[in-house]
């Protein structure tokens, strides 16, 4: 019987922020590929090496965790006054299915530097020194996003002295822009608090009715109070991913906010939405021990927020989540708000499982309507590995 050989295909991974993931150039895929639907889609799943019911994608690129079961599509953009478009793939571990619900805010960092290295924004644009800016047209969810990398010789600068907690190594700094970040999520209207309230009572079968904050900006996400669910806001990964029943709890409360928000229908569609929206828990600052031994004091932070993703908490903070925690702190009277001290800020340093992060959001009140004309925040992005990847050949 004859075997056909792999197929080759270029592709760079890199990390972005806390995330890892696999970039390419729509233009590099193959044909049946390059448009959205069931071929796109088991491309990229035999790439990352899903579904995998051992839940550890050995036969793919993927990292068996939800900040490295990524994908990217990047093209020149379509778009006015942007130069590419962005398209973030979310592959399930062990299910057969690709979430395009959401972006991802880590992988955002790396758009910009993998577009200039790409050849995909206008060498007109790129200083030789100094900072290029790349505008991003984050196609999920319909959003422009500022990519500020920085150059050095004509190259993307890597290397640098930036820290982020939940990253070992330094590297140089991106600043993101993340304009009327805001979700646009189809049935919750546009509307940045779909349920027209800055806090909800939230009805969950089995846990109570919990108060929440529930919002699209940046990605839709259900914040709730630790203290109503049991917990500090201090918790690392181990006191949650290893309870069954924490995990069961969080997943049905995001089904039943997702209901609410009116991103699903019918409460059994959550199972094939595992992106969006995220679950949050939030906490007045307290002290606690970060993931990397490093201390974290009550005087450090605003807040504390501890986040689910793909079923599990994080391990830092996903950057989308981020935008939203950002957005939610400047609008006086949301949980977020409340747990940093409430009153109005452009600017919030919140504790995570890794460490702390400071993202600013400038939000204002307009015709009954909340807007945010945009969330800033810094992360870090290089290149790990590029050349071809390589899957089997279909049929």
């Amino acid at each position: 019987m004859a075997h056909k050989p792999q197929i080759k295909i270029p592709a760079t991974y890199m990390r972005g922020g806390t995330s890892k993931g696999v970039f390419f150039r729509l233009q590099d895929l193959p044909d049946a590929a390059q448009t959205p639907g069931a071929a796109r889609d088991a491309l990229l799943m035999r790439v990352i090496g899903s579904p995998d019911p051992y839940g550890k994608q050995i036969d793919g690129m993927g990292g068996a965790t939800s900040s490295t079961s990524k994908t990217v599509i990047v093209a020149k953009s379509s778009k006015p006054d942007h130069d590419v478009d962005y398209l973030f793939g979310q592959v399930s571990i062990d299910k057969a299915f690709v979430d395009w619900s959401g972006n991802c805010g880590n992988l955002s960092a790396a758009v910009g530097p993998f577009a200039i290295s790409a050849g995909l924004v206008d060498a007109s644009r790129i200083p030789r020194d100094g900072v290029a800016t790349v505008r991003i047209w984050q196609a999920n969810i319909g959003k422009t996003i500022i990519g500020h990398v920085q150059m050095t010789d004509g190259a993307v600068q890597e290397t640098g002295d930036f820290e982020l907690d939940g990253v070992t190594f330094p590297a140089a700094e991106v600043q993101l822009e993340f304009m009327d970040p805001a979700a646009d999520e189809e049935g919750a209207g546009g509307s940045m608090f779909p349920t027209g309230n800055l806090v909800e009572d939230l009805e969950v079968p089995g846990v109570g009715t919990l108060k929440a904050t529930m919002i699209n900006a940046g990605i839709p996400t259900i914040f709730v109070d630790a203290q109503a669910i049991g917990y500090t806001g201090t918790e690392l990964q181990d006191a949650i991913n290893g309870d069954e029943k924490a995990l069961a709890m969080f997943e049905t409360i995001r089904a039943h906010g997702a209901l609410r928000m009116g991103l699903i229908k019918h409460l059994d569609e959550i199972a094939t939405r595992q992106h969006t929206p995220k679950v949050a828990f939030v906490a007045k600052p307290a002290d606690y021990v970060a993931s990397s031994g490093k201390r974290v004091g009550a005087g450090d932070v605003d807040l504390l927020v501890r986040a689910m993703s793909m079923g599990k908490l994080h391990h830092a903070m996903m950057g989308t989540a981020a935008v939203a925690i950002g957005t939610a702190a400047a609008i006086s009277g949301t949980l977020v708000n409340l747990a940093a001290g409430g009153g109005e800020r452009e600017a919030v340093r919140f504790g995570h499982p890794s460490g702390t992060l400071r993202v600013g959001a400038q939000a204002s009140r307009k015709g009954g309507e909340w807007t945010v004309t945009k969330a800033i925040m810094s992360r870090s992005a290089r290149v790990l590995m590029e050349g071809w990847v390589r899957v089997p050949q279909e049929g």
